[in-house]
Order: C-alpha cells, then structure tokens, then sequence
C-alpha cells in the first residue's frame, strides 16, 4: 500500500464535509480524495439497497484510483453497507474501511452523566437501528432516537438559521427535551453544520456529539496502526468532487462549510473541484 496515496471519503453531499474538515485538521499532511453524491443523494429516504448500490460505487472508484483508506463519511450508507464495504475492501483488497457511527456511540457514552442519550439522523439511519443497536453493551443507557429528515434540505440549501428552520427544529426535539436527555448524538454529518441552531433549542445542559472529530482520530489510528502514515515531504492535495451537475452550488458550500481559505477553485466537466492546500496564517 502507497503510503503518500490519499484518503478516500464519501458522502451522500456535502454533509461528509464536515468530516473532510476534521482529517485535514488532524492530519495536515494527508492528502484527501472526496467525492459528495449529490446526483442520488441525500440517502436517507433512500431504501437501503440503493444506498448500498450508490455507495459502493463510489467507494469502487475510490479504490479504483489507489487511495490508501476508506472513510464513509454518511451515516446512512455505514448502517446500510460497512460489513459489505469491510468484506469487499479491508478483506480482499488490505485497504482499511472507517465508518462515522462506531466513533460518535464511543464518544456520546463517555459523555453522558445521567446515561439519557438522544441520537437523531435521517429516516434510514434511524429506522436501521445502527445506533440503538450499538449502545445496547450498557443496558443503562436509555436511547431516544428521533428522524430529522428537514435537516439535511437545510444544509443542502445552505440555510443555518431563520424562523423555518427554528421551527422545524422545535418540532423535531421536543420529545427529547422531554425525554431529559443530557447528549445528544447529531446522527448524519450534515447536522454538525446546524449545531449552533440544535445547541440552541436543546439549551446548554445538553452536550452535541458530532461524529466528525472521533471519525478523523480512529482515521489516525487506522494509518498509524497500519504503517500508511504519509511521509512525503511535498503539500498534499485535497480535491472534491460531485456526482451531478452542480459543481458551482458545491463548490459555494465547500466555501461556506469546509473552512478552508480558498483563493481559487477550478470545475472540471466532471464535477472535479481541487482546492489549494490549507494555508496558516501566522
């Protein structure tokens, strides 16, 4: 396995971003392949043999290309297809596989003090039972789970505050105010990008747990345990590309959402956007 290869990442759009901007920040010198399928996404009201087809697809392309890891940057696609994506990739290929929801369950459970946990995502992720099925190792935890489906048309639109969207959240996370709980996991990484709005209606008792810092840190240990640190010397790369045609509403997302400082961003014919390297100001 290359070493100096990039890190390939999926999503159904633009909510895998989040995790992107966590890797980047963790481990600045790798070098990242992103592909956001926005020609099928989003995923959640998908049936789970179409995410599964959808996402493995990507994640072939991604392999096709040499990357060195694969991150499912979608909480859907991972409680549809990561024992596939396992199977096909880590054990018959040697290229190891990350997924979002194991890192986010770890997390909520060392945060929690009353052990009332809230976990919300879109209708596939929560009707899978991925996440209620991980926390069942500690018969205390309570989970309350609650499908936010409106969430992920918000970010996509790059809408992250106004009187629509405080509404739809009210409607949303009441039954977990009322529930009690103390954390709440945003269970599809298009939510950390509303995580202000979702602070604000659950009030500050209640700790956010976004599954994007825990995916970049298990990335680290993954390449660590592997020996697929990069150790090239030169700036690494970090291109983004879309399924469908709308190259230049991602690449405004990608602006308004990565964080990174981009002087200029180059569109391809098929929907490839490369970045420049991040850049520190001093």
């Amino acid at each position: 396995m290359n070493r100096d290869a990039a890190i390939g990442i999926i999503d159904s759009g633009v909510g895998g971003l989040t995790v992107a901007r966590a890797v980047i920040d963790q481990l600045p010198n790798e070098s990242i392949r992103y592909i956001g399928d926005t020609a099928n996404g989003p995923y959640g009201p998908l049936p789970i043999s179409d995410v599964r087809d959808h996402a493995l697809r990507l994640l072939d392309e991604l392999a096709e290309h040499g990357v060195k890891a694969l991150v499912i940057a979608c909480n859907t696609a991972s409680a549809a297809m990561f024992r596939d994506a396992k199977e096909r990739y880590s054990d018959r290929l040697g290229i190891p596989v990350i997924e979002v929801i194991q890192p986010a369950v770890r997390t909520a459970v060392q945060r929690t003090r009353s052990k009332r946990i809230g976990v919300i995502g879109t209708e596939g992720t929560i009707k899978s039972g991925a996440y209620q099925d991980s926390f069942v190792a500690d018969p205390e935890i309570q989970v309350v789970t609650a499908a936010c489906p409106r969430f992920v048309e918000f970010v996509e639109a790059g809408v992250t505050s106004g009187a629509e969207l405080f509404e739809v959240a009210n409607e949303y996370l009441q039954p977990l105010k009322d529930a009690r709980i103390d954390t709440l996991v945003l269970g599809c990484t298009h939510y950390p990008m509303l995580s202000a709005a979702i602070q604000y209606v659950m009030g500050p008792t209640v700790t956010l747990v976004s599954s994007a810092d825990a995916t970049a840190f298990e990335v680290y240990q993954t390449l660590l345990t592997h020996d697929l640190l990069r150790t090239s010397t030169a700036v690494p790369t970090h291109s983004f590309e879309t399924t469908g045609n709308d190259a230049a509403r991602f690449e405004a997302l990608a602006h308004r959402f990565l964080g990174l400082e981009v002087g200029h961003v180059e569109a391809f014919p098929t929907g490839t956007l490369h970045l420049p390297p991040l850049t520190t100001e001093e």
